[in-house]
């Protein structure tokens, strides 16, 4: 019994090894640089379930450091006219296209990473998100335009279905106007 539960475990560590989300080879943070519109999000995490009707589009703006890391600055229209940001220092690891940061605004470890990416249209990334033992996943689906085409939606929705996120926990969000700048 003790060498079955042994090999049970075994199965299971290379499973979640192997599920890990790898960046695309040829990664160029040069290109992800500039403005994104956020159209989709899923996440299993328990507070969307309430406010997800509430979301609208956001703006992403990304910029490389000449360190190789990458800001990212968050800003969404709120129904009252006020703006909603948020600004995160992305830091590079070995893998290209994987990034950590720690959120000021939550407090919790981000391990992001860029999906699929075509630098002029689309970018898919997911992000691990863990504070305390509570870890949730949240993948994005950014364009550089406001619409993206139905196949790029359902590849976001397949690969958010593939992730153990529920359907009813992935939304594409409504067009929003934006923040004026700062």
């Amino acid at each position: 019994m003790t060498s079955l539960l042994t090999l049970l475990g075994a199965v299971l560590c290379s499973l979640a090894v192997s599920s890990e989300v790898i960046p695309p080879a040829d990664f160029n943070l040069q290109a992800m640089a500039g403005k994104w519109y956020l159209i989709g999000f899923a996440t299993n995490a328990q507070w969307f379930v309430t406010r997800k009707g509430s979301m609208k589009m956001g703006m992403a703006i990304l910029t490389p450091t000449a360190d190789g890391d990458m800001e990212i600055s968050y800003s969404s229209l709120n129904s009252d006219g006020s703006c909603w940001r948020m600004n995160n220092l992305a830091t590079k690891t070995k893998v290209p296209g994987k990034f950590t940061y720690t959120s000021q605004r939550w407090g919790n470890k981000n391990d992001m990473r860029v999906v699929d990416v075509k630098y002029d249209e689309y970018a898919l990334t997911q992000t691990i998100k863990t504070k305390g033992d509570d870890a949730t996943v949240v993948n994005k689906l950014y364009g550089r335009a406001v619409d993206l085409s139905p196949e790029l939606m359902e590849k976001f929705r397949q690969f958010s279905l593939d992730t153990d996120i529920l359907p009813d926990n992935i939304a594409f969000l409504p067009k929003n106007a934006e923040c004026p700048a700062e």
